[in-house]
């Protein structure tokens, strides 16, 4: 047996080359091939895993997480074994800020999703030791989530924290907060839920209050029509501190869930 084979079999004992790490834990591609191949919003990273974070996929995925794989409408009641309100959450990174706000107001359950293996082992570690029972943690497409896996108005508030900017121009496209993207979003939020988006990127802003502003479904909560001031609810985290450090301004969209007219469908193409 050669050097290197030894030395992987060292790392990981008792583990067949090619076998999943988490076997029981978040899937890399959970939806697979069975949705429409389409431009998506985000682009999974690779980065080590820590101890600590392996160690809460493998005790508390079982338990606190789930796959987005479209392939059943989630009971959120059953899901948390309440019927408290339900936020959604696109995005948390590390899931520090996510932690804090669950911790705070602990009648509000958190849906927190993301593709970043390290950040849900960290979320979860971060969950547990907080003794914090009203997250749980979503691994794949929030859009699959949205449009396959969640029942119309099921959800009581929507955030989208920092989302990636797709700075260049012919990325644009790549951006979460489109017009689609926000008509899907009404269909699963009750009336008089918020969609907040917060971001330090100027011209995504921009083009949130743009496409947001233009929305029939939804309603700005600031009278001038701007952006909004930061929430206390809303933690400032290490990645914003460090941003403002630097200059960045960072911006705060908070849109109000209009009383429906209609029966809303979500649209095909989102």
């Amino acid at each position: 047996m050669s050097d290197s084979l030894n030395s992987s079999a060292s790392r990981h004992p008792g583990r067949p080359k090619g076998a999943p790490r988490f076997p029981e834990g978040p899937q890399a591609d959970p939806a697979g091939s069975h949705f429409e191949r389409r431009i998506r919003s985000f682009q999974p990273r690779r980065s080590r895993v820590t101890a600590g974070q392996a160690d809460a996929l493998k005790r508390l995925w079982p338990k606190w997480g789930f796959d987005i794989d479209g392939g059943r409408v989630i009971d959120l009641g059953e899901l948390f074994g309440n019927d408290n309100p339900v936020v959604l959450e696109i995005g948390f990174g590390m899931g520090e800020a996510t932690a804090q706000m669950a911790a705070a107001d602990p009648g509000t359950n958190i849906l927190a999703v993301d593709v970043h293996t390290p950040g849900q082992g960290n979320l979860l570690n971060l969950a547990d030791r907080g003794g914090l029972t009203n997250i749980r943690v979503g691994n794949g497409d929030a859009i699959i989530l949205l449009r396959e896996m969640l029942a119309p108005d099921a959800l009581d508030g929507l955030r989208v924290f920092f989302p990636d900017p797709w700075p260049k121009k012919r990325h644009h496209k790549r951006r979460l907060i489109q017009p689609e993207f926000v008509s899907l979003a009404a269909t699963r939020l009750r009336p008089g839920a918020i969609l907040h988006c917060a971001t330090d990127w100027e011209p995504y802003a921009e083009q949130m209050l743009e496409v947001l502003t233009a929305h029939p479904d939804f309603v700005n909560t600031q009278a001038d029509g701007g952006f909004a001031p930061r929430p206390e609810f809303r933690p400032l985290t290490r990645f914003e501190g460090q941003g403002l450090d630097k200059g960045h301004v960072v911006n705060d969209l908070l849109f109000r869930r209009v009383p429906h007219t209609t029966s809303a469908q979500p649209p095909a193409d989102a």
